[in-house]
């Protein structure tokens, strides 16, 4: 009977345990990364009666999680792939309606162009000068708008990035806790909780949201975090935290460091910290420096147009915009007293590109745009013959040292720094400032046009007469014989005089200010004109297509993060369904476990009452 009775009382308490997981089970089917328990059991050794063998119950053996390595590793991938994905679709959600909303560039350059040909035609009159500078006013303002605006989710986006580096640091450590209780317990019980594993493989899925991780199992029930650049974040006990800096050429930014120092911000991918520094780097950068090319090209071409014409008062026109220029920014670990000032030579020619300008102490100075190729530098880079290299032209001075370097950034600030020059309607060029006329008795083809090479020069307006010797030989105002090239201009005295067709000996041209500054519009057409200009990639691109251009990258990257969100999203909820099919708790499941045990658990109860009942009876018989 005391065999029966242990063994009863073995089956009441598998059946008990079974019960209680169960319960477990249920309490928790709402728990973020719970998995699912279950107990196994084994039946004790048998006890030997001569021939045969009598058993003598069940033991529990575990209670273990229904788990998969595989479907684990496959959601945590599935979850940095996700959460990516919603930060960069959100991101250029933002850049796009930053684009597309009430302050829109290609708006505020239609109404500043009509308000140049309103002026055109009525080039004496104030008010449509007046309305020409309240236009010009709002074009600068526009700029300045939308580059305020990117530099805000900038210093967003910056932000972010500290509170993301912030979250991966406790969780890792978060981590290094739960592996120490993981692998004491272990060490103790022979085997780890399953609740603290499933609140380790919760974090890590947390953390694979936030930053793109590998994960190592060890053999005393630790896990290792790698992110995924191969820095380890989590290995045993110790959780090694990521960290910022400033970048060395601009204290404003912030870059990921590593426990060394060394900066990670171009190697990490995956999760939301990937997705805030790709967009920085790929999306909004590049944006603000093409904001700023097109403010580049608008101030340039509408400047030099108005410098070819006069004012209300028959001075050359001047710069009509301001706008920044290259910024040069000096690497932090600069030891020398080197310097460097730069500007734009050729708009033209401008990239859009980021440059590094280095010095090794004994080669020249190396050139290099934002990919690390390397740039081909012309001149010695003195004031009178500055380096030349992609638009820019590039002056050195002072004593630098072997490693110092200086980053310059052609457009980046443009858009910034983008002002009108002018506040006087009556200093708007739209007379021409020169006229050029043939000899009455010319007898070749040359048709003659003349235009402003130096306005500030004080015989600008003296007016000249150039009369041709031969077809190859000319002077000015009986001066001494010059050749001619066709096609190349004759330059004198601030003036530049094109020839279409072919000069005869004994043509003449004359060139003089002109005296019709009032009622002339010549200049004021020509300004209209820059509107379509080609300025920019070598002069195949206006400001208007430039912007287009900025819609168009902003909209495309946002086209392929919304592509992108909803694919990884299915990759997430295919990978959670195959992960929560193995260890998702099933309430019907786990309802019909709850009768199975239960019916076990008052099996066993009656084995024993049984068990109690014939004891008792043995007892009584015995006592007679």
């Amino acid at each position: 009977m005391a065999d029966m009775l242990s063994t009863g009382v073995s089956g009441l308490l598998a059946a008990q345990i079974g019960l209680s997981t169960v319960s477990h089970n249920v309490a928790n089917v709402n728990t973020d990364g719970y998995s699912r328990q279950q107990v196994s059991f084994g039946a004790r050794l048998p006890e030997g009666q001569g021939g045969y063998y009598i058993g003598t119950g069940v033991n529990t053996v575990a209670v273990t999680r229904a788990y998969s390595q595989f479907l684990n590793q496959s959601l945590w991938s599935a979850s940095s792939g996700q959460s990516r994905a919603t930060t960069m679709a959100a991101l250029t959600g933002q850049l796009n309606n930053q684009l597309s909303g009430s302050v829109n560039l290609q708006t505020s350059l239609d109404q500043f162009y009509g308000a140049v040909q309103d002026m055109a035609n009525a080039p004496s009159d104030a008010a449509s000068r007046q309305v020409l500078l309240a236009r010009a006013g709002a074009l600068a303002s526009t700029f300045n708008s939308l580059s305020g605006q990117f530099s805000q989710l900038d210093g967003q986006v910056q932000q972010q990035v500290s509170d993301t580096v912030d979250s991966i640091n406790n969780i890792s450590q978060s981590i290094a806790k739960l592996n120490g209780q993981i692998r004491s317990s272990a060490a103790t019980d022979g085997t780890p909780p399953a609740d603290l594993l499933d609140q380790r493989d919760a974090l890590v899925k947390q953390l694979a949201g936030q930053v793109g991780i590998s994960v190592t199992a060890q053999n005393d029930n630790t896990i290792s975090v790698f992110a995924g650049n191969g820095m380890g974040l989590v290995t045993g006990t110790e959780a090694h935290a990521l960290g910022t800096a400033p970048n060395i050429y601009d204290a404003t930014r912030q870059e990921v460091v590593g426990t060394s120092g060394s900066v990670l911000s171009g190697r990490l991918g995956g999760g939301a910290l990937g997705a805030l520094l790709d967009f920085q780097r790929t999306v909004l950068d590049p944006a603000q420096t093409q904001l700023g090319r097109a403010a580049q090209a608008m101030a340039s071409s509408f400047n030099a147009q108005h410098g070819q014409g006069v004012d209300l008062k028959g001075d050359v026109g001047g710069d009509f915009f301001d706008v920044a220029g290259p910024a040069v920014q000096a690497a932090s670990t600069n030891a020398g007293s080197g310097t460097l000032d730069a500007s734009i030579s050729d708009m033209g020619a401008l990239s859009g590109k980021d440059y590094v300008l280095s010095y090794d102490g004994t080669s020249p100075w190396t050139l290099r745009d934002s990919n690390g190729t390397s740039v081909a530098l012309s001149g010695s880079g003195t004031a009178a013959d500055p380096f030349k290299a992609a638009g820019l032209s590039l002056v050195v001075g002072g004593s630098p040292t072997a490693g110092d370097s200086f980053r310059i950034q052609p457009s980046r600030n443009g858009a910034a720094g983008f002002t009108v020059a002018i506040d006087d309607p009556d200093k708007i060029a739209a007379a021409a400032a020169l006229t050029a006329s043939a000899g009455s008795a010319n007898t070749g083809t040359a048709v003659a046009s003349a235009s402003v090479s130096d306005g500030s020069d004080p015989n600008l307006f003296t007016p000249s007469s150039i009369v041709f010797t031969s077809p190859t030989s000319y002077s000015i105002d009986g001066g001494p014989a010059q050749v001619f090239t066709a096609g190349q201009p004759i330059v004198h005295a601030g003036w530049s005089l094109k020839l279409a067709g072919a000069p005869a000996a004994g043509d003449s041209f004359n060139v003089k200010g002109n005296t019709n500054a009032q009622g002339d519009n010549t200049n004021a057409l020509a300004l209209g004109k820059v509107a379509n200009l080609g300025v920019l990639d070598g002069g195949v691109t206006s400001v208007g297509r430039a912007y287009s251009q900025l819609v168009g990258q902003v909209g495309g990257a946002g086209a392929l993060a919304k592509d992108d969100l909803t694919t990884q999203t299915a990759v997430y909820s295919q990978a959670m369904s195959s992960q929560q099919s193995v260890s998702g708790v099933n309430i019907d499941e786990e309802a019909a476990n709850l009768v199975r045990y239960q019916q076990a658990y008052q099996a066993s109860a009656q084995v024993i009452t049984t068990a109690n009942t014939i004891f008792s009876a043995l007892l009584s018989a015995v006592q007679r």
